[in-house]
């Protein structure tokens, strides 16, 4: 599972919810209140960029925000906007950037702290992410989920800090002690596997180190929040619950693959890609066979449209999201057979550069997606 299951779709099931607090800053910076002090095609652009927000259209968001700050560049609020946009298409460095500009601007900007928590926090600056909502909670006592999500990072990090490492030449596995060590050895095995093999489909690799965590099932689900049915996540590390797994090798190179897979995708596109792509491709790829999947679709009452399944699956039940992640293989499975590694590498690049995904597939895949469906 992507925590692109963490992307900005995906968090419905996690207790600090930013898709909801851009609803609520788009229902409230947007407001003619709070923009009538400034230049009117500014305010127009600064409304169209929350409205955007509010509908789930980051790249709109990003492109109204940035034609308001050229008018108003002291603008936190528009500051704000740019650094949520940002974090929803992933491009990290640049959100910190315009949320600690906001703050700057305006240090009781708690918003912008807030998701800027987030940021540092997907960047793996636990500590850091820690401090800025630290300062959010001592200013705000009464938010509830500022303060458990707070109290879990914490616990994350005391976790970690106790954590040993196995270093490979392509992955970091981290892992809580001696005990796990032949664990982490096996999972390096297995994920260089996964390299050599789903890397020469694509014709494309991870350009950095791979960090892995090895959790055991409750610090797992209390680190990444994902539903019970996640057998693993990725949101730029990739944490997986290992109870067991020496025992079920098989599922152990399975899951590791799916969520290296991921890491390979984030590589190709940070941002723009559609969550039943994402997942389907890393479903086709973590094992040859795909029965399962045949069998799950022939079995469901009625078939999934790949257009209801832009966003994350975590909202989805465990039956849901079977169908969802049997319904997105066999598309990718299709699209592989049919156009090749390579023209699913070149269209995970164009998404990863903004190109619209109506443009770029009948590019790479030489046919309609309306075919595909």
């Amino acid at each position: 599972m992507s925590v692109d299951q963490y992307n900005f779709n995906g968090m419905t099931g996690r207790p600090f919810r930013i898709l909801s607090l851009a609803v609520v800053l788009a229902s409230w910076l947007g407001a003619p209140g709070a923009v009538a002090q400034i230049d009117p095609r500014t305010a127009l652009l600064e409304k169209a960029g929350w409205d955007a927000l509010t509908a789930g259209e980051a790249q709109k968001a990003a492109e109204s925000f940035r034609a308001a700050l050229a008018g108003d560049p002291g603008n936190a609020r528009l500051h704000l906007g740019a650094g949520v946009a940002a974090y929803l298409e992933r491009r990290d460095d640049e959100a910190r950037m315009e949320l600690e500009r906001a703050l700057v601007l305006d240090p009781r900007l708690t918003e912008a702290r807030t998701v800027l928590g987030q940021v540092q926090h997907r960047m793996g600056d636990v500590r850091g992410a820690i401090s800025t909502l630290d300062l959010v909670v001592a200013n705000a006592p009464g938010d509830v989920a500022a303060r458990a999500t707070l109290e879990r990072w914490r616990r994350e990090l005391e976790l970690h800090d106790r954590m040993q490492q196995a270093i490979g030449e392509r992955f970091t596995v981290s892992f809580e002690g001696p005990s796990e060590a032949a664990l982490a050895n096996e999972a390096l095995a297995s994920l260089d596997r996964a390299y050599w093999r789903i890397g020469a489909i694509l014709g494309a690799y991870p350009t950095t180190a791979v960090p892995v965590v090895l959790y055991t099932t409750e610090q797992f689900r209390d680190v990444t929040r994902s539903p019970a049915w996640a057998a693993g996540a990725y949101d730029g590390t990739i944490r997986v619950p290992m109870r067991g797994a020496l025992d079920k090798r098989d599922e152990l190179d399975r899951v590791l693959a799916h969520e290296f897979t991921h890491a390979l995708i984030r590589t190709l596109a940070a941002r723009g890609v559609p969550t039943w792509l994402n997942e389907g491709l890393a479903s086709a790829l973590e094992a040859d066979d795909l029965t399962w999947a045949g069998e799950r679709v022939r079995e469901a009452p009625a078939r999934i449209p790949l257009n209801t399944l832009q966003s994350g699956f975590s909202r989805l039940d465990g039956a849901q999201a079977q169908l969802a992640y049997a319904t997105s293989a066999l598309a990718v499975r299709r699209m592989l057979d049919e156009a090749g590694g390579a023209a699913m590498a070149n269209l995970l690049r164009d998404l990863g550069e903004g190109v619209d995904f109506e443009v770029a597939f009948p590019h790479r895949m030489r046919r309609p997606l309306a075919d595909l469906e």
